[in-house]
């Protein structure tokens, strides 16, 4: 029996697509992760990993914003129920640990993002593969505001993505930003006009990869973040093992006759 959440919503639209939604559900906050989320968000994640009809997960929200960050309450109690300054590191480093499982996910997971989008909201979409808004959305890095800084992800994996010194301003200045600005700063590949275009190009792109060998997205996935924290010696070397033992794939067959026979190929699930 699928496990029930009270904080997400797993949602498969069209059956044998491949595609999977998981959505944030706790709109009347906005969508403010709370001390729930951070217990459910790895276990929603794990479970669609390890589901064979799984190939791409769309992470989107309920409601009229993507998150408005972590639950003021939570981030307090967070704070004040740790008895020593070891105790709170290790329920930071917990919580970091349901950010990165984003990346532990070998399925792809796609940010459809709409509205706020703040905070740890930042820490979560910088943790997806792939990420579209709306151009009306907004963005900031809110943490130094709250006089802190931000612990969850956002300040290793933004520079990446943004570039070293766009994240040092955007951090710093905790400045508010627009979807369309944030397609400008390559946070987001793309910006649409309304939510329901946003819905259907994600939709689709989802569907595209879907369509692929899951052998080879699952493993290009993995190349990729591997190599973000490897030099390129160290990259290559890590991909020609993992072809390696991979070239003789049933999907490497599969996709060269498929190919020749002009039609479409039928790979196998994982």
């Amino acid at each position: 029996m699928e496990e029930k959440y009270k904080t997400l919503v797993i949602d498969q639209k069209t059956p044998n697509s491949g595609v999977f939604y998981l959505y944030l559900n706790n709109p009347k906050q906005r969508n403010a992760l709370t001390r729930d989320f951070f217990s459910e968000f790895p276990k929603a994640l794990h479970a669609l990993d390890h589901n064979p009809d799984v190939t791409v997960i769309i992470l989107s929200a309920i409601g009229d914003h993507f998150c408005s960050g972590i639950e003021l309450s939570s981030l307090s109690s967070t704070a004040t129920d740790a008895p020593s300054g070891e105790s709170l590191r290790r329920n930071i480093l917990a919580m970091q640990d349901s950010i990165t499982a984003l990346e532990r996910c070998r399925k792809p997971v796609i940010a459809s993002i709409h509205g706020a989008c703040i905070g740890g909201a930042i820490d979560i979409i910088t943790a997806c593969d792939i990420r579209y808004c709306t151009k009306d959305a907004f963005f900031s890095v809110k943490e130094v505001d709250l006089a802190l800084a931000a612990d969850l992800g956002s300040l290793q994996r933004l520079p990446t993505i943004v570039g070293f010194g766009n994240a040092m301003e955007l951090a710093l200045t905790a400045r508010r930003f627009s979807g369309l600005e944030a397609k400008e700063l390559s946070l987001v590949s793309r910006a649409f006009d309304s939510k329901d275009e946003l819905h259907e190009a994600v939709w689709n792109v989802a569907l595209e990869i879907a369509a692929k060998s899951p052998l080879a997205v699952v493993g290009t996935k993995t190349v990729l973040l591997k190599s973000r924290d490897l030099t390129v010696d160290q990259g290559l070397d890590y991909v020609a093992t993992m072809n390696s033992a991979r070239l003789f794939s049933s999907d490497l067959t599969e996709a060269v006759a498929a190919h020749i026979q002009k039609r479409k190929p039928v790979y196998s699930k994982l």
